[in-house]
């Protein structure tokens, strides 16, 4: 089950609208092929009952809507009237899971509070309801207080819940006492149907599920890029990579689309994903030492399970200090350039002269690269810009006006945008368009890096993401202390590459 619409957007700072939840259900279960997700809290807002109401009238349309679970609570019916009245027909009911919680926070007997749910789910299934349950503060419970959490099962597994869900609320767990915890609840009622939920604060959210599914976990809960409340939940991508090559479980997750999702939720949730999270991190599939490129050159030496290509995703040799010939070698090959050894060898002092330099170096950034070392009878840039000019306005759309030479041909033109290099790349799209026939790369992504400090004086980084014609992706970068100026260099690169 993923919750990311629900438990997800419980990270701070985090807050989807309505029509970005629809998105993301849909592609969570029509595309990932998640087999529940949970969307909700019942009854937090009147956003959040529009964004409920708009994801289950498209579930039902798409014979889904069994797969649609909403939390809600112990509150004399008024949850379960809000999930009914959006159109829901699954709602995951939360109780207290630990004596503690029982008392303090309810203030009630354990009897009294399961007297309260058990009317609560006679009346949801009274309105046509699914119910499962939530042991909340489950995991401090089977610590402090497994006679309550026993006694609490016992009275309930009779009244018609699907699923009793067992969450490690503040993420106290490791996977030994979660494997032993598991075992208990299984042997004592091998009946029921036992679901994990695991928060990450130790850094033990994969593991903790890994070890609840050894012990007959039958439901597992996850969050696209492990977004959750303080440290987050178990990572979707993460989970379902260990359960398939760890455990051998076969699931309905539909891998190659993990990475699809994982950049739909960091563009909605405004939560960028680490560079180096597993699965779906940019740089997870990126090999930076060059023994590595030359054991994967000879016979994939340094590759195990987790192909990039299973993810939709492909491998990567990154250049730097610590590339080595073997790296240079493999992005040549990618790009279809062919240079003696001693060549070779001429590129890669420079880079690796650039890598001790702390300066980014990029694939996209070896043809010129190799270029400037050699200085052969390589031909100097096809495409220069001559000159520009572009204005930003009070109430008037920036224009830009610009001077290109293409094969030592010059031609001009101008156009307005939404901003200053947009005005400009439309301007370049209208030349190429008009005089050249040409219709110029997509661009996909852009994104504007500066060094840490934060001065007004310091460079900018922009790096460009295309698609070319032929659906290949690249991206170039430049640097400048002028963001427009970082991004037009950038662009010039593009345009030379093709």
């Amino acid at each position: 089950m993923d919750s990311t619409l629900r438990d997800g957007e419980q990270t701070n700072g985090v807050s989807f609208i309505p029509h970005e939840k629809l998105v993301m259900a849909r592609m969570l279960l029509r595309d990932v092929n998640v087999d529940r997700i949970e969307i909700a809290s019942a009854r937090v807002s009147e956003g959040e009952k529009e964004a409920v109401t708009m994801v289950c009238r498209y579930a039902k349309g798409a014979d889904m809507l069994e797969r649609v679970e909403i939390l809600g609570f112990v509150d004399g019916g008024r949850s379960v009237d809000w999930i009914v009245d959006c159109g829901g027909k699954v709602i995951n009911l939360l109780t207290k899971g630990s004596e503690k919680h029982c008392t303090k926070q309810l203030k009630k007997t354990p009897q009294q509070h399961i007297d309260d749910i058990k009317e609560t789910i006679r009346y949801a299934h009274s309105q046509g309801l699914t119910v499962n349950v939530y042991l909340e503060d489950w995991s401090n419970g089977m610590k402090d207080s497994p006679e309550y959490v026993y006694n609490l099962v016992e009275n309930l597994k009779d009244c018609g819940i699907v699923r009793f869900m067992l969450p490690d609320t503040l993420g106290v767990l490791n996977p030994t006492q979660t494997a032993a915890f598991f075992r208990e609840m299984t042997s004592r009622f091998p009946d029921l149907r036992f679901d994990f939920h695991g928060h990450n604060d130790y850094d033990l959210a994969v593991s903790n599920s890994m070890a609840a599914v050894m012990e007959g976990a039958s439901g597992i809960h996850v969050t696209v890029n492990g977004l959750g409340e303080r440290c987050g939940n178990a990572p979707l991508a993460s989970v379902q990579a260990i359960l398939h090559d760890h455990l051998s479980v076969e699931t309905n997750i539909v891998e190659e689309k993990l990475n699809d999702i994982s950049r739909l939720v960091e563009s909605y949730s405004g939560v960028v994903v680490a560079p180096n999270q597993p699965i779906v991190g940019e740089n997870v599939f990126t090999q930076v030492a060059g023994v590595h490129a030359d054991g994967d050159n000879k016979d994939k030496l340094y590759c195990n399970e987790l192909v990039p290509e299973r993810f939709g995703r492909k491998r990567e040799y990154a250049l730097g200090k610590a590339s080595g010939k073997a790296n240079i070698e493999m992005n040549l090959q990618e790009l279809g350039l062919e240079l003696t050894q001693e060549q070779v060898k001429k590129i890669t002092k420079r880079i690796t002269e650039l890598g001790d330099r702390k300066a980014v170096v990029t694939p996209e950034d070896l043809p010129f690269i190799v270029s400037d070392v050699l200085k052969h009878d390589t031909p100097e840039e096809k495409v220069k810009l001559l000159g520009y000019m572009v204005s930003l306005s009070y109430g008037i759309k920036p224009l830009a006006s610009i001077k290109v030479s293409i094969q030592g041909k010059e031609y001009y033109g101008d156009a307005t945008g939404d901003g200053q290099y947009d005005a400009f790349v439309k301007a370049l799209r209208r030349i190429y368009r008009d005089n050249l026939d040409t219709r110029l790369p997509d661009l996909l992504n852009y994104a504007v890096t500066i060094p840490p400090g934060g001065r007004t004086d310091a460079l900018v980084q922009t790096v460009i993401t295309w698609r070319l014609t032929d659906g290949k992706v690249i991206r170039t970068r430049a640097l400048d202390a002028d963001q427009t100026e970082a991004a037009i260099k950038a662009t010039m690169k593009m345009l030379n590459m093709i």
